[in-house]
């Protein structure tokens, strides 16, 4: 969700204000997902290296995370009206101990929710999360005496944060960039990239009509390619 506070800057608003607009645009996209079937949605809220963005911004960003985390679990909000589970994603280890516990009650308040799931990495990167997987496949074979101590994909695979969800079809990535900073490097190898120049805030629902118009047209391309590396 990329272009918060270019936006904030280009329209003179305090800091923090551009982040809650793009909030506010990320309600508007989860409604226009869940209205359209979308089954799983993943967002990149939080990556390890933005802690190393100014002390201040830092937790300007984790009081508004435990803020919107916390309201997740009101009876209207977004997620209890669509039947969303919710999972956060990534070394949950790192955050602050309101924002882990807020993340906590948030997952056990919606685990009996079953029509959609929202993924929300937060202290996350590829990196991390393949050395994660990679670290503890290492481990589980240690502990299994007697049997094969070479792990392979599967293992690591199992083991992975976003383990929990199938990889995506289509990444959405703003303000035009084409780089995807760290995220699902691993599961993103054979799905879409949509770029809209426009900044988060500024998205709306033609830009993700255009990304799944754009999935149709290279949807067999895309699926071939699926079904070579799974034959590999």
């Amino acid at each position: 969700m990329d272009g918060n506070r270019r936006y904030s800057k280009q329209h003179n608003l305090i800091q923090g204000a551009g982040h809650r607009l793009g909030f506010r645009s990320l309600m508007s996209m989860l409604k226009y997902c869940y209205e359209l079937g979308v089954k799983y949605v993943t967002i990149y809220a939080f990556s390890i290296e933005n802690f190393k963005r100014s002390p201040d911004e830092v937790q300007s960003l984790m009081d508004l995370m435990e803020e919107k985390i916390k309201g997740l679990i009101n009876e209207e909000s977004i997620v209890n009206q669509y039947g969303v589970r919710v999972y956060f994603i990534g070394n949950l280890k790192l955050l602050s101990k309101p924002v882990r516990l807020a993340a906590e009650r948030a997952m056990e308040a919606t685990a009996k929710n079953s029509r959609a799931v929202l993924l929300i990495c937060i202290a996350y990167t590829s990196t991390d999360e393949i050395f994660h997987a990679v670290l503890e496949s290492c481990e589980e074979k240690r502990d299994k005496k007697g049997e094969k101590s070479m792990i392979d994909v599967t293992d690591i695979e199992r083991h992975m944060y976003m383990g929990v969800t199938p990889d995506p079809d289509i990444i959405i990535r703003t303000s035009g960039e084409s780089r995807l900073s760290n995220f699902l490097l691993w599961q993103s190898g054979n799905c879409l990239l949509y770029s809209p120049p426009v900044l988060w805030p500024e998205i709306g629902f033609r830009h993700l009509v255009q990304a799944v118009l754009d999935f149709q047209k290279h949807f067999c391309y895309l699926n071939n390619q699926k079904k070579i590396w799974s034959d590999v």
